[in-house]
């Protein structure tokens, strides 16, 4: 495995040259694209005379110019993804023409084919293979970009900005012009060619504009497209109403293509989606795929101001715009649906993949210091623990100390490549506030442990809390200094009711709420005025990304989990018996027994009638694999599941009345019903389905009945996950009428294998072994690897940890083979192997020997960054 090089944050340099403005003439022909580039630059510094280095990479050169004047070979050196140019003056203009081969682009980044449609990829480092530039984001410049194909095979041509002109070229071919007025890094380049069909519309911004939208999708394929088109109308009128930006192009474009690394990319006024974040009707799409299209289109919209209009200095800024975008489309997707139930969707992901992140060899700072390729940062920590650290800011700061730091973060920057500490500073001087110790949120990975210890002082009436940081030491980091850390919290009598917080014996008027600020290693707060000991409900809607370790018996939190007027704490506090119960069996060894807590919590559950049936749904669900796994020392993956399961099972037999009828109350909702309550209750039937599931063949007939008889996908989803769990006839006949209805439709195709790839059942493995060798499956598509590979990876751990390594050998064959073909799919698939050091010795080996294998077959720079942390165990 060859040396790759490291690229550090400390080495960051300004960039020497400037440049005015770039002209890309993109000649389309059959198999060959020539890209004609003309650039002026200009060098920052008049007097500097150091060479000029440009960015490149599997480029056929055809010519380098120099203020018209073509370079002989000996002028200019192309070196390994450098061209260097000596000897030039403070002003030059530059000429390049390269030649391409798109359709052999399996790398999907820079222009490629997906199916008979060209389109780019710039983000991280993709411009460098369109040509010859400065690819790194402080660099910007303004684009115009002209066009030529052939028309019938190319009779859309897109590209950034506004639309100039549409020119006959005669002999079948035509050119169109496009010209961006705002400056832009060429990460934010785009283009696209293909045969396309156009859903119209448009937007009226506050300010009178109008805006006309376009959305371009497969031909046949307009209407399912309505969908994405009113969320872009909804997510434009709420920038506006909750942020004051208002968009400032005239036109707004969003393309659907089938080959993706990505979900998405907010490419300035044409960005390029992944299909399955733009495609949607009732037979197609379920009710979790509405709202991700809603929220992905959200977050490529929001970058149009953070990330586009002001965007990252360097690529270790990444969560400038990331994780800013990603808390931005989280409001907007609370506002839009139940904010309650976003949230506690937003937490179970961070703990069940970030804290993991978090504690293995790739953890790092949501900044990092280093990185060998930038693309395998695009990661959890940087996107949403990134969303939490400006969370945290909100919570700190409030709603209106947030939005003036935010209007001032706008002022400040607009057109400007800026810094973390840029917006840190804007949030700071808004507000008069000192965060500088909330500046190591940026700079200090892992995730902190915030140990609570209550005491109350019946004599004085006082409730003292002691709150307590650490954090766990983690392999190439120095120790941590203390975090900034806001702890939402209440206190709740024996009823559960809200008890006034006075910090003051003679404080008369006392919030029902606060948010301590915990800036110490440990810190003590006193609470006045209380008759008896109250319940402590701390971290309310998860106020910061730690774990709480709070002593708290059985009966306060089952009061919690009734009462709690904090949604998420109210479901935390369920979460937290069943997670006590289940690591205390686990950890024994003992045979798995019931617990009187639980059993109350899940009745209670069922029963509550002030619970929205998404948040039961919710509160049903035992802790998951991954999330128990966390904490044990040494990961025992078949007592986990042996315990787990004992328990969902004996859940579900000892509540099946109940289950079934809060399934039968819902059955009547109907199916194509959108409305937030509707799909709340659909939630909670499927949730009952699933917990029915493990009482194996004895409720066949009621989940056969529910596939036969569904009228959208999301009820015809729910059940064949459920029926893929059992070998029964019911679930053969079920999994192979859905192929026949939808063999044809690639992204409903690709849910069909991700219900086989994570269903439990004994012979898992070999069933996904079979489906890697079917006709429909292949690696060329990014969304069908993710579907099988992916879903089987991180989503069937007790599989793909089983006793006799053949999961692991499927995945690492699959790295190994898709290695050199799609750096990037590879590179996240190779990360199933992170945590090799957490389990028993056998299984160490087993995966130990894959990371070997892998790092033995020459992977690409990618694979091999994760392949060597993870063998270093850093």
């Amino acid at each position: 495995m060859s040396t790759n090089q490291t690229v550090y944050r400390a080495d960051y340099q300004p960039p020497a040259w400037s440049v005015d403005s770039i002209d890309l003439e993109v000649d389309i022909g059959d198999e060959e694209v020539v890209v004609r580039a003309l650039s002026v630059l200009r060098r920052v510094v008049a007097e500097d005379r150091s060479p000029l280095v440009l960015d490149g990479e599997a480029l056929d050169t055809r010519l380098v110019a120099v203020d018209g004047r073509p370079l002989g070979p000996d002028e200019y050196e192309l070196g390994n993804g450098t061209l260097t140019i000596p000897g030039l003056g403070a002003e030059v203009r530059l000429e390049t023409v390269v030649h391409l081969r798109p359709y052999a682009n399996t790398e999907l980044s820079g222009l490629y084919g997906s199916g008979a449609i060209l389109c780019t990829q710039c983000e991280a480092q993709g411009f460098r293979r369109i040509t010859w530039f400065f690819d790194r984001p402080d660099v910007l410049t303004r684009y115009r970009v002209a066009i030529s194909a052939e028309r019938q095979r190319y009779p859309v041509l897109l590209s950034n900005g506004n639309r100039l002109a549409e020119e006959d070229l005669g002999g079948g071919r035509h050119r169109v012009r496009w010209e961006d007025p705002f400056p832009k890094p060429s990460y934010l380049f785009a283009l696209v060619a293909g045969k396309l069909d156009c859903l119209e519309g448009d937007f009226t911004t506050v300010s009178g504009r109008s805006v006309r939208l376009e959305l371009w999708v497969d031909p046949g394929r307009r209407e399912r497209a309505r969908h994405a088109l009113a969320s872009l109308q909804q997510a434009m009128r709420w920038d506006e109403e909750r942020y004051g930006r208002e968009y400032d192009l005239d036109l707004y474009m969003i393309v659907a293509v089938a080959d993706f690394n990505m979900g998405a990319m907010e490419n300035k006024g044409l960005n390029i989606f992944n299909a399955r974040y733009v495609l949607a009707d009732d037979d197609s799409a379920t009710d979790a795929d509405y709202e991700a299209i809603e929220g992905v289109i959200g977050h490529e919209y929001f970058h149009n101001w953070t990330g586009n209009r002001i965007t990252c200095r360097d690529w270790f800024q990444l969560t400038l715009k990331e994780g800013l975008t990603v808390f931005r489309d989280q409001q907007f997707s609370a506002d839009r649906n139940s904010a309650a139930v976003k949230r506690i969707d937003e937490v179970r992901i961070l703990r069940q993949h970030q804290f993991l992140e978090d504690a293995g060899p790739m953890a790092h700072p949501i900044r990092p210091e280093s990185y060998q390729a930038i693309d395998n940062f695009y990661t959890t920590t940087v996107y949403n623990k990134g969303a939490e650290v400006i969370r945290m800011y909100h919570t700190l700061l409030g709603e209106q100390g947030f939005r003036a730091g935010m209007d001032l973060y706008f002022a400040r920057h607009d057109g400007q490549a800026v810094t973390c500490d840029d917006f840190r500073a804007a949030m700071a001087d808004a507000n008069g506030r000192d965060l500088e110790r909330f500046a190591r949120w940026y700079s200090q990975p892992g995730t902190p442990e915030l140990v609570a210890e209550g005491r109350f002082d019946a004599a004085t009436g006082c409730f003292h809390l002691r709150l307590r940081q650490q954090r766990r030491d983690l392999s190439g980091f120095p120790a941590a200094e203390p975090f900034h850390i806001p702890v939402r919290m209440g206190l709740l009598d024996a009823q559960g009711r809200p008890l006034p917080l006075r910090l003051a014996p003679d404080q008369a008027e006392a919030p029902l709420e606060l948010v301590l600020e915990l800036v110490e290693v440990e810190q003590e707060w006193v609470f006045h005025g209380l008759a008896a000991a109250p319940v402590a409900s701390l971290l309310r809607d998860f106020s910061a990304p730690v774990r709480l370790h709070q002593t708290a018996d059985d009966a306060a939190l089952t009061l919690r989990a009734a009462h709690d007027p904090d949604p998420f704490n109210r479901w935390q506090a369920g979460q937290e018996v069943a997670r006590r119960v289940l690591l205390e069996q686990i950890r024994s060894g003992t045979a798995p027994a019931a617990s009187p807590a639980l059993d109350a919590i899940f009745a209670a559950t069922l029963a509550a009638e002030d619970l929205d049936d998404a948040l039961k749904a919710l509160a049903l669900d035992l802790p998951g694999i991954s999330e128990l796994g966390q904490e044990l020392e040494r990961i025992d993956i078949e007592a986990i599941h042996r315990v787990r399961d004992w328990h969902a099972r004996h859940l579900a037999a000892g509540h099946a009345p109940a289950l079934r009828a809060a399934y039968e109350q819902r059955r009547s909702i109907n199916a194509v019903d959108r409305s937030i309550a509707a799909r709340q209750g659909r939630r909670l039937a499927h949730a009952c389905l699933a917990h029915l599931v493990r009482l194996g063949t004895a409720e066949i007939d009621l989940i056969a009945n529910h596939y036969r008889s569904a009228a959208s996908m999301t009820q015809r989803i729910a059940a064949l996950a459920a029926l893929a769990n059992l070998d029964h006839p019911e679930a053969v006949a079920a999994l192979a009428d859905f192929h026949q209805r939808h063999g044809q439709d690639a992204l409903v195709l690709d849910k069909w294998f991700t219900v086989q790839a994570v269903a439990d059942r004994p012979d898992a493995v070999e069933r996904v072994e079979a489906l890697r060798h079917h006709p429909d499956f292949t690696l060329a598509n990014p969304n069908r690897i993710r579907s099988l590979i992916g879903a089987f990876a991180s989503g069937n751990p007790v599989h793909f940890h089983r006793a006799d390594g053949r999961g692991y050998a499927l995945v690492g064959a699959v790295v190994r083979e898709l290695s050199r073909v799609n750096p990037q799919v590879a590179a996240r698939l190779a990360c199933a192997f992170n945590h090799w050091r957490r389990y028993d010795d056998r299984r160490q080996g087993l995966m130990q020997a894959q990371l070997e294998a892998i790092r033995d077959a020459d992977p690409s720079r990618d694979v091999a960054e994760i392949v060597e942390r993870a063998l270093a165990g850093r």
